[in-house]
């Protein structure tokens, strides 16, 4: 029986609490924490759970008992408190976004090697059927080589969404949207397509005069081969419509599911390639679907990695991957300089100070309130 603690009693702790209360065979949630602890009582109650409550996460420590923690925390605590739990031989699921820094990603995934344990990054919408077979399509490279993408991260937060206390700092909460909203679909579309070479990107404030960060952002990113990749990410798109789309020399595919494939005639104008739409479509048709999904997905792929002695599917460096992509984002719109990638400690965004000196800061943060009296979450639309 995995012990499991949970740190961050916020509005996200449920999608993990329900995801482990669906596997009792497996695990058991021993503890939950928060700086808060009455939030943290009120979860424990909420879901009838035979577990003590904590205001600080370093009695939990030493705690023989506890063989996976799950951190859910803002995220400038993420690298500390995972390191922390790495060190004391425990397993760690840690939120998106992974880290403040690329330098705390490092730290993070040194801490998971020396110490032998799990160290796996939130990326639920990885464990979903349609995106699992889009996966596995473009696996097959019947559609060609990808020769460019489109990430289309929509979302729409009203003027109120940054001012709770962590939200809408480069210090607190690491970023706007690129980082905490888009961070989904950037984790998707490296998955996916891979890494590019170079990345220029702008970046603005429209209409969160509230918040030091940016409401949306635009990013080319191109590839050593020309291919090229254009990713959005924004809290100011009513409808909050999300898609990745693939266009191949042969074929497109995307999120939500599509399918278009041409051939040339003589004189170079299309004509729809059936026989190639066919194949594809059969080829995601015939990829099963998963039995649990989101968080859930994610939770049993680690428990059963811990229990099979094997590596999960989104590890930390995976996870520092999607970030990577985030922070040159970050760096190219905050310069105005396209930006090469891999980024390294050369990087002037490579270290949370780095950033908190670099980042373009758009308006002062004047409101801060401790909670929301709602504290329901959405998650997005129809990717």
């Amino acid at each position: 029986m995995i012990h499991v603690a949970i740190i961050g009693a916020g509005a996200i702790s449920p999608a993990h609490i329900q995801a482990y209360l669906q596997f009792p065979e497996q695990c058991r949630i021993v503890a939950l924490c928060d700086i808060y602890p009455e939030k943290a009582r009120q979860k424990a109650d909420q879901f009838q759970l035979d577990a003590e409550v904590f205001a600080d996460y370093t009695e939990l420590l030493q705690r023989s008992d506890i063989d996976l923690v799950s951190v859910c925390t803002p995220p400038y605590t993420h690298a500390d408190t995972a390191i922390a739990f790495l060190d004391a031989g425990k397993h760690v699921i840690v939120e998106k976004p992974m880290a403040s820094s690329l330098e705390e990603c490092d730290r993070m995934n040194e801490a998971a090697e020396r110490n032998g344990k799990i160290l796996s990054v939130v990326a639920q919408n990885r464990f979903t059927s349609p995106m699992m077979k889009l996966k596995h399509v473009l696996d097959t490279k019947l559609m060609g080589p990808i020769v460019h993408a489109q990430i289309d991260s929509y979302w729409w937060r009203g003027h109120s969404y940054y001012d709770l206390w962590w939200r809408g700092t480069w210090e607190k909460e690491g970023g706007g949207c690129t980082l905490n909203h888009a961070v989904h679909h950037i984790d998707l579309f490296q998955w996916m397509n891979g890494m590019p070479a170079e990345i220029t990107a702008v970046m603005s404030n429209t209409s969160h005069d509230n918040a030091e960060v940016e409401d949306i952002s635009i990013a080319i990113a191109r590839y050593e081969n020309g291919a090229l990749a254009q990713l959005t990410s924004s809290v100011v798109h009513h409808g909050q419509e999300q898609q990745l789309i693939f266009q191949g020399k042969h074929a497109r595919v995307s999120a939500p599911w599509k399918v278009a494939a041409s051939s040339s005639k003589a004189n170079g104008f299309p004509e729809q390639d059936e026989e190639l739409e066919a194949k594809i479509q059969k080829v995601y048709d015939e990829q099963p679907e998963l039995s649990h999904e989101g968080h859930r997905g994610q939770i049993q792929d680690v428990l059963n990695a811990i229990e099979q002695g094997s590596s999960a599917l989104v590890d930390g460096i995976q996870g520092r991957r999607t970030l990577e992509l985030i922070t040159a984002i970050y760096q190219s719109a905050s310069t105005g300089q396209s930006v090469k990638l891999p980024l390294g400690p050369e990087s002037p965004f490579y270290t949370r100070q780095g950033i908190l000196q670099n980042a373009t800061s758009f308006y002062e943060k004047k409101t801060s309130v401790e909670n929301f009296s709602d504290n329901t979450i959405t998650s997005g639309g129809n990717s």
